[in-house]
Order: C-alpha cells, then sequence, then structure tokens
C-alpha cells in the first residue's frame, strides 16, 4: 500500500513492495456515533488494508463532538499518536475518518511519516484490481481527483519554476507545482471524454440487450458477501470469487432460465463498503447504472457478517446515490454453510428475504423460485392471436415470456402468456385488444400479416 496511490502527476500506479508497510489506524468517535460503530468501522478498515498490502500495528481512538481543524484529533492525542508510531515503527497512520488536504499536511509535518484516510486506502485497492480499460480509466479518474486537491508545494519549489519569457514583464513563471495541477486537470479532462465514449458503447449494449426482451437482474452487496460466487453458481459464469474485498471490480452478464424456463439477464456488479468514496462513486457511474436500469435487484447479505443490517443499510445509501432505491429487491443471506443458524435468523427478521449458500448450492432451489415468483408478479399477462402459419412468433412468446394457456381457434391460436413491455411492443400486431363495446379484436387477423 502506498500513501498516494499514484506516484507522479499524470499517475502511474506503484510498484508493489516486497515488505509490507507497518500501518497504525486512528478511529475518532463524533457525535451522534458510538465507540462500537467505530470498532467495527475499525475492524474493516483492517481488512481493507490487509487487501491493500500492508500489515496493522496499533490502533488508537479518541471520542471528539467536532473533528479539530489542525490535526482532526486533538493536539494532545496527536502527540500521542506520535509516540505510539515510534514505539512501533509505523510506515503509515491511516485515518478511519476522511480528513482534509491541510489537515493531512499538518499531521504528516507533526508526525514525521505519511498520514493518508480510509479513502486513499480503497482508491489503492481499486487501483491494483482494475483489470479492463474501463475499469483501469474510471479508477485513475478518481485517484486523480483525489490527488489534485493535495498537491503540495515542495522545499524546493523556487528552484522548479520556469521562465514565461526574457524581462521581467513576463514575471517568475509557472512553478511545478502549478504545471503538475495543469497535467493532472488535462488528464482528468481526456479521461471524463474517454469514460463518456465508453458509456455510449456501453448504454448501446444496454439497448440491444432491452430489444432482446428479457428481463435484467443486477447482483448488488457489500464486497466479499458472495456475489461472484453465486454468478458462478447459477450461470458457471467462471468469473474471479475470492475470500477478499473487491475481488471484482468489473460487471459480467450472464443468461440464466428460471425455473418456469422463462430466461432472464443476470448481471454482477462491483461490491460496495461503508462510507464508499464520492469520486468512485461518480467515476463508477456508468458502471453501476446497471443497477438503476435493472427489473430487479438480488441483494446478496453475508449472514455470517457481524453486522449484516449496517452492511445492508451501507449498500441502500450508495444505491439511493445512483438513483437505484427504487428499483425492487430481493434480499438474500449468503453463507448458510458458516452460520446456519445465524442466516435462518435473518430470514426470520426479514420477511420476504431467502437464505443460501452460494458455495455449496443449498437454498438456490428457493432463491429461484421466489426470484421467478418476484419477476412474474411484476409482469402483465398479455393475450394474443398467433395465425396458424406464424410458428416463428409462437417460438418468440417461448423464448421470451411465460406462456400461461394455448387454445387453438379458427383464426389461429389464442396465447396468453407474461411478456416484458420490450416483448410485448415488438408483437403489438398479435395482441388482442379490448374495444369501446367491449368486443375482442386482434391486429393480427389479416392472415397475411407479416
Amino acid at each position: 500500500m502506498s500513501s498516494t496511490p499514484y506516484n507522479e502527476a499524470l499517475g502511474q500506479t506503484l510498484i508493489e513492495r516486497t515488505i509490507r508497510e507497518k500501518i497504525v489506524l486512528v478511529g475518532v468517535t463524533l457525535e451522534g456515533h458510538d465507540e462500537d460503530e467505530t470498532d467495527l468501522s475499525l475492524d474493516e478498515l483492517e481488512l481493507l488494508v490487509d487487501t491493500a498490502g500492508a500489515d496493522v500495528v496499533a490502533r488508537l481512538t479518541q471520542r471528539r463532538d467536532t473533528p479539530d481543524h489542525t490535526w482532526f484529533v486533538g493536539k494532545g492525542k496527536a502527540e500521542e499518536l506520535k509516540e505510539l508510531c515510534l514505539a512501533v515503527d509505523a510506515d503509515t497512520v491511516v485515518f478511519d475518518n476522511e480528513i482534509t488536504p491541510a489537515q493531512q499536511y499538518n499531521l504528516e509535518k507533526m508526525l514525521g511519516r505519511t498520514a493518508i484516510d480510509r479513502t486513499a486506502v480503497i482508491l489503492d485497492i481499486f487501483a491494483q484490481n482494475a483489470s479492463t480499460l474501463e475499469g483501469k480509466a474510471q479508477v485513475e479518474l478518481a485517484l486523480l481527483r483525489y490527488r489534485l486537491p493535495r498537491l503540495r508545494r515542495g522545499a524546493t519549489a523556487k528552484l522548479s519554476q520556469q521562465r514565461g519569457g526574457v524581462g521581467a514583464r513576463f514575471g517568475s513563471g509557472e512553478t511545478k507545482l502549478e504545471v503538475d495541477r495543469r497535467r493532472i486537470q488535462k488528464r482528468i479532462s481526456r479521461l471524463e471524454h474517454e469514460l463518456a465514449d465508453l458509456g455510449r458503447t456501453r448504454e448501446l449494449q444496454r439497448k440491444g440487450r432491452t430489444r432482446s426482451g428479457l428481463a435484467s437482474v443486477t447482483i448488488v452487496g457489500y464486497t466479499n458477501a458472495g456475489k461472484s460466487t453465486l454468478l458462478n453458481r447459477l450461470t458457471q459464469a467462471g468469473v474471479l470469487a475470492e475470500n477478499r474485498l473487491f475481488a471484482t471490480l468489473d460487471p459480467t452478464t450472464r443468461r440464466l432460465a428460471l425455473p418456469g424456463g422463462e430466461p432472464v439477464l443476470l448481471t454482477d456488479t462491483v461490491g460496495f463498503v461503508r462510507r464508499l468514496p464520492h469520486g468512485l462513486v461518480e467515476a463508477f457511474k456508468s458502471t453501476l447504472e446497471v443497477a438503476s436500469q435493472a427489473d430487479y435487484l438480488v441483494h446478496v447479505v453475508d449472514g455470517a457478517s457481524a453486522d449484516p443490517d449496517g452492511e445492508i443499510e451501507a449498500v441502500r445509501t450508495v444505491l439511493r446515490e445512483i438513483a437505484a432505491d427504487r428499483v425492487p429487491e430481493l434480499l438474500v443471506f449468503n453463507k448458510a454453510d458458516l452460520d446456519r443458524t445465524a442466516v435462518r435468523e435473518l430470514v426470520d427478521g426479514h420477511p420476504g428475504s431467502v437464505g443460501v449458500s452460494a458455495l455449496t448450492g443449498d437454498g438456490i432451489d428457493v432463491f429461484l423460485r421466489t426470484l421467478a415468483d418476484r419477476l412474474r408478479a411484476l409482469s402483465t399477462v398479455t393475450e394474443l392471436v398467433v395465425p396458424y402459419e406464424r410458428g416463428d412468433i409462437l417460438a418468440a412468446i417461448h423464448r421470451e415470456g411465460e406462456v400461461v394457456s394455448i387454445v387453438p381457434e379458427d383464426t389461429g391460436t389464442r396465447v396468453r402468456a407474461r411478456l416484458s413491455e420490450a416483448s410485448a411492443g415488438r408483437l403489438a400486431e398479435f395482441v388482442v385488444a379490448e374495444d369501446s363495446v367491449g368486443t375482442e379484436t386482434a391486429s393480427a387477423t389479416n392472415m397475411g400479416s407479416s
């Protein structure tokens, strides 16, 4: 792990170190919060630090009504932190709370070592795990936005000025700080344009899936809750699934056949975490839009977690931020193989939820039946009359929806089926409608219609 995820203004990821850094964690309990909440957050931060490639050697906590504007912690606690760092020979201090650039500068000056916050750790992890072109661009954009206000004038700044021209009338020229800031701003602008282009490509792909008429189901959840494992269990997708935070960042979509035979598109997304950096949410917005545009969300929760309800709320906070909180969700408590009793109690405490083990497959049948029932409840039953010679239309109805009944008639086959809006729209000429006097008419009565 590193204090600054990028070692140059334009950003190149740092070379992984062979010796793991020693980290001291600092948590401040502010007004309106309690110590237990701080301890849980520090436990999670320790996991994040370990994922980033460093070791936690000590912790320090404090209760304050408001943060100190100079060091975030009080002056006395800052002195205590300095002594602790010397005692354990720490390389870096990581604050669980977000610290300002000025506070970071003052802390590093006093402590004589690097001081960063939770956001920097998460950004560092994302930088290590990004693999696709879009994922790397999104992470670099978030990193540069984070780094820009933290650029500082170095001790040799006066020696690094570039002359603006010959003679004093041109001024003293740009400092290296100004040059670095301008280069980062240009890189940010370029990344924004690249991501906009990639976003348009993703939108075309999304429209293509919409035209397929298949319902869209998106898996969301806290990081390391087992989303990728569930996707692999259901679709044999073969995506990376490891017992660590943020193992996968890029969305993966696979086709899934529900128990009734109707197919859906199932998409895995990046995991969420408490206080997910706003810059990351903004940078990944085009990726996270798959959740806001889904027909249904499968919210996977780690049933063996120490604070499952807190993780549920953390996920819902991010969903609100990306306007996905209105999409209906199915709570799925995972990891029943680790703690079956805890999962059963969570299911009892959250009516309508289900418990599974994505690793062993326990409860998957119940989950699929529940999901199928929820999706059917969202769809309306459409009645169509299909000419006998249009076997292709009957095949499309079976492929894209769930057939409720089929009745042969003189003019064709009367079919009642649950179809998505897109499918019903494409088959509109065969849909039966009620006219003003209550008699049924079908635009498909013209037997020669296409």
